[in-house]
């Protein structure tokens, strides 16, 4: 059976579910008008999170336990209290991932200023982890998209729930073999053209965009291309893709990790679709040779990005979702090779997540 989407755009959120092939509708909707920057369905007890940005009243977190029909505002991150004008205050909900199948109730949230911060007790109350805030290496970090780093991508290793890896934009990869008491940074093999050369190696200013797990593979969509870890994140290599290795989303598939999704974008300077059409990129053999999808996607004049958080793929490895900053969303049900476009006048889309 096909799990619902569920969509974050920046007029609120939206549950779409499939009524027969190729035919998604939208079933229900929350926080009309509002940003809702991410949203979680936590398979271990179906609860639904999203997280909204509401501007000048700052960050919120709510939380629906009957399947996103209501919603009850929770507890949000919160920095440490300071006098210094120059300290941190939470400015974004970024990622939101559960903490492990045996951690009931545990959450991980990344966010923007750059804080990794832990929840026990289903988003009541949040602690900021001190082992990653104190790293001196922090220190390094700058903002990309936005003025702050901000941790977009948390990767819970499923059979070992105390492995985590983050992405951090700008500031590297970072992994806890202890569920967060120490990190290492970990991008050897990456590399950052936008650094004088030599810092271009520099681990803790590396900007990897988005980062997916399938086993000990990871995928990463980094500013300066694609790279694909074998060895659980140790080293990384540079995967040549077409027509063009810069974007922001990536999705591997959840058995095959030889197999994987992007979505390709001109360049850094012009970030629109490479000769103004919307196309997929897939890998079924680790990058060695790459499919450009573009069947049922607009190939003229089309000048959609696609975030970090707006690609997504179901439980089957069947089923992927793709929601674009102009309010267009496409899924395909045979693994890319073709596309429907299910809506284009919803409101620009954030994130997309299958239940």
């Amino acid at each position: 059976m096909t799990q619902p989407l569920m969509l974050g755009t920046r007029k609120g959120l939206f549950v779409l579910e499939r009524r027969a092939p190729g035919k998604w509708e939208v079933t229900r909707s929350s926080f009309a008008g509002d940003p809702v920057t991410m949203v979680l369905f936590d398979r271990r007890d179906e609860t639904v999170y999203a997280a909204l940005d509401l501007g000048h009243f700052g960050a919120k977190l709510h939380r629906s336990d009957d399947g996103a029909a209501s919603f009850t505002e929770v507890g949000i991150p919160e920095y440490p209290k300071s006098d210094d004008p120059a300290a941190k205050a939470l400015k974004l909900i970024w990622c939101l991932e559960s903490a492990g199948d045996d951690r009931p109730g545990s959450l991980w949230a990344g966010t923007v200023p750059g804080g990794l911060f832990r929840s026990n007790d289903r988003g009541e109350s949040w602690s900021l982890n001190g082992a990653l805030w104190d790293e001196p290496e922090r220190e390094k970090w700058f903002g990309g998209g936005y003025d702050d780093p901000g941790i977009h991508s948390v990767c819970v290793d499923p059979r070992d729930n105390q492995r985590v890896v983050l992405g951090v934009s700008c500031g590297g990869v970072w992994i806890t073999e202890n569920e967060g008491e120490s990190w290492t940074c970990s991008t050897s093999g990456m590399f950052a053209n936008y650094m004088p050369p030599e810092r271009r190696e520099d681990p803790a200013i590396q900007d990897p965009h988005c980062i997916v797990q399938c086993g000990d593979v990871f995928w990463a969509q980094h500013h300066n291309g694609i790279f694909r870890s074998t060895d659980k994140g140790a080293s990384w290599s540079e995967v040549h893709s077409k027509p063009s290795s810069f974007g922001f989303a990536t999705v591997v598939h959840p058995t095959d990790p030889d197999t994987a999704w992007f979505v390709p974008l001109d360049t850094d300077e012009r970030r629109i679709p490479v000769d103004g059409k919307v196309v997929v990129s897939r890998t079924r053999d680790g990058g060695k040779s790459i499919e450009v999808l573009e069947n049922g996607l607009p190939g003229d004049h089309a000048y959609d990005v696609v975030y970090r958080h707006s690609f997504d793929i179901d439980r089957t490895g069947d089923v992927l979702a793709m929601g674009s900053t102009t309010g267009s969303l496409w899924i395909s049900e045979d693994q890319g090779d073709s596309w429907t476009t299910v809506s284009t006048f919803l409101p620009p889309i954030y994130c997309a997540r299958f239940a």
